[in-house]
Formats: structure tokens, sequence, C-alpha cells
């Protein structure tokens, strides 16, 4: 390993003190326990960008962390760096999210205003701290100082105001939150943005939400369409597709490798606790690749994400959200069995959290039906 990678000899450990494994690192055993986790397999039926039953074609928060778990292992194993880590952090990284994808999040901020507010990074941090239960001797999945950090900073250090589990954990820990984290962490962030621009090109085009020609003037993605339609003319418009997208992704980590080992070499950093320290992230995208990675958002967003049939799509997510958090509120008595428990003699803020934990971990089609049943007075009430 390279000399600024996270060591798993040199973790600063669990919450909750275990005997380390025969077999394997700490970071391999805190990336086992996601996979088996049972957020972990929700994001199979949670939406990335459409709502999951749009179609069996479109990428789910799973599929997505499954891409972004393998661009973070490699840019990692390239660097030397902890690629056991990076890995653990890309598959964890989106645990936190509600169904429905940014509309769910909207609304639970929308309902949490006055009871802690709600932010998919903490929601992820209660996920595998406090929701998960599977162990016998704590709650949650008593992941690594590391991972957990690397959690929590997933978009950088973190600012004011603080959502109530990161503020919780922050002085349980003794986590400095504006301070980068470590380097396989910055490296899985921007693997995120790496799979999720270049794929929503993919889903947006098979969607129908725009076309080849729109993208001509797209920096970078608009000159990778016209090279490979130059040189393979007769082939399948679908795999041309693939194909540009395997360039772009290709072009986008060569140059987010090559800038970080630029940076890597002129920040004089010895190991990870210097990476940590430097006041800047050693990870990022050179000036140029950051302005194309800019448009493409810019055109992604006018595009596909307030294309109208989203935006009628998100409207009616969001009002089963408000809907279901607003009833359950009032009446928790509607909850099942064990979360009924849960809230039993709690006051009103922590009612609040137990409703929001409670659809945080809801798939799509689950909230759906859970709606269905709440709401429609022909339907089944169970």
């Amino acid at each position: 390993m390279a000399g600024i990678a996270t060591r798993p000899e040199d973790s600063r450990g669990r919450l909750h003190p275990e005997a380390q494994s025969a077999t394997r690192t700490c970071f391999q055993r805190d990336r086992d326990r996601i996979i088996h986790s049972a957020a972990f397999r929700r994001l199979q039926y949670k939406t990335q960008v459409f709502v999951n039953h749009e179609g069996d074609f479109f990428r789910t928060r799973l599929t997505h962390s499954l891409e972004v778990s393998q661009i973070a292992r490699s840019v990692c194993r390239y660097l030397g760096l902890n690629e056991d880590l990076g890995e653990a952090l890309a598959l964890a990284h989106d645990l936190g999210h509600p169904p429905f994808g940014h509309a769910g999040e909207e609304a639970l901020k929308d309902r949490m205003q006055r009871h802690g507010g709600f932010d998919h990074n903490a929601q992820s941090l209660r996920v595998v701290t406090r929701l998960e239960h599977r162990y016998a001797q704590f709650k949650g999945l008593n992941l690594t100082w590391e991972t957990l950090e690397g959690l929590v900073k997933h978009n950088g250090p973190v600012t004011e105001p603080l959502p109530r589990a990161i503020a919780d954990y922050a002085a349980e820990q003794d986590l400095e939150l504006q301070t980068h984290a470590g380097p396989e962490a910055q490296i899985a962030a921007l693997a995120d943005d790496v799979a999720y621009n270049n794929h929503d090109i993919d889903d947006g085009l098979r969607a129908g939400l725009f076309t080849v020609g729109d993208l001509a003037d797209v920096p970078l993605v608009g000159r990778e369409f016209a090279a490979v339609q130059k040189e393979f003319a007769d082939l399948d418009p679908v795999v041309q597709i693939h194909e540009v997208v395997r360039r772009l992704i290709g072009a986008m980590v060569g140059d987010l490798i090559e800038e970080t080992e630029s940076r890597i070499r002129d920040s004089g950093a010895k190991s990870a606790a210097d990476i940590r320290h430097l006041g800047k992230p050693v990870a990022a995208f050179s000036e140029a690749m950051q302005e194309n990675d800019s448009a493409l958002k810019a055109f992604l967003f006018d595009n596909m994400y307030r294309h109208y049939t989203l935006n009628r799509m998100t409207s009616k997510a969001r009002r089963v959200v408000k809907d279901l958090f607003d009833l359950l509120v009032r009446e928790p008595e509607c909850l099942p069995s064990e979360w009924r428990r849960r809230v039993a003699g709690k006051d009103a803020h922590a009612t609040a959290q137990m409703v929001a934990d409670y659809i945080a971990g809801m798939t799509d089609r689950f909230a759906l039906d859970e709606h269905r049943h709440l709401f429609d007075l022909q339907g089944r009430s169970s």
C-alpha cells in the first residue's frame, strides 16, 4: 500500500470492542456487514432516478452502489490505497436514502424541519449505528471509526447546522467534522459522481427523455458520441450508447487518477492522517474535467431531472411520503407492532424521528403499498 493509505492495523477501532477476525481485516469485515444488512438488500427496490415500477432496465440504488463500488475499488487499487475501505464506503453511501430518491428526501426534510431535520448521510449513520438489529451484543453494525467517518463526510467536511445523528455521533466518538475524510472516502465520493452522471445518460436516453442529438453540445459527451458514430457508423445505436458511456467513465477515472496522483505528490502527505488535515481534498478531477462534469450535470438537470414526466412522478412520490408521515405521526397506532413499541411513551420529536426512520427504510414498492392500505378505503388494511 501507499504511505497515505488507511491501514487496518492503525484503525481507531469500533465503538463496541470485538476480537479481530482470523481471516479478514477490519475493513473487509465492515464491507461484509454492510452487504449482509437489511438496508443494503432494500436498495434493490429503491429508486435511483426512476420509481422502481417504471421499468426493469433502469438503475436502482443497489445497482448504482455496486457500480460505484467497482469504480472506487479500481481507483484505490491503482493508487495503492485501501481498496477494502473504499469498497465498504461505496457500498454503504446510499443506505440512508428514503424511497423515491431525492423526491422522498425532500418530503422528509419538509416534515422533519421542526424535529431535528432529515439528511440522507445522517440517516446512513443512523442505519449502521442504531437501526440495523443483527447482533446480540449491540445495535447497528458496529463499523470501524474510519468507515463511519467516511459515511459522515461523504460530501466533504460537515458544516453547521449539524443533523442530530451526526452531532451526537461526533460528540461520542471525538470526530472532527471540519476536516476532510481519509483518501479512500474521498475516492468513493468521486466514484459516486462518475457512476451517477454517466449512467444517467444511459437511463435518460433509454427512457426517451432526450436524444443523442441533444447531447451534441455537451462538452466531452458530444465529442465522444461523434467519435463513436464516426468510427462505428453501422453499429446498433444502443451499443453505441454503451460504448460512449464506457469511454466517458474511462476518461473520468483516468483524469481522477492523474489529478489525485499530482495532488498527493504536491501535498507532502505521509499518512492518511496528513490527508485529513491538508485543508483541501487530495482526490479531485482536473479543472477541465470539473468543467465537463458541471456542464453534464446542468444538462441532466434541465433535460432529465426536471423533465415533465419525472416532475409528475416525483410530485406523486412527495405526496405519498408526506401523507404517510402525517398520518403515522398523528396516529402512531397504525405503525407495525415493532415500531409501535419503539414510539410508546416518546415525545413528539422522538415519535417524528421514529416515523422518519420507518419511512426512510421503505422501498418504493412498500411505500406505495402502505399508502394504498392506509388511504384507499376500498383496499385491504394490512
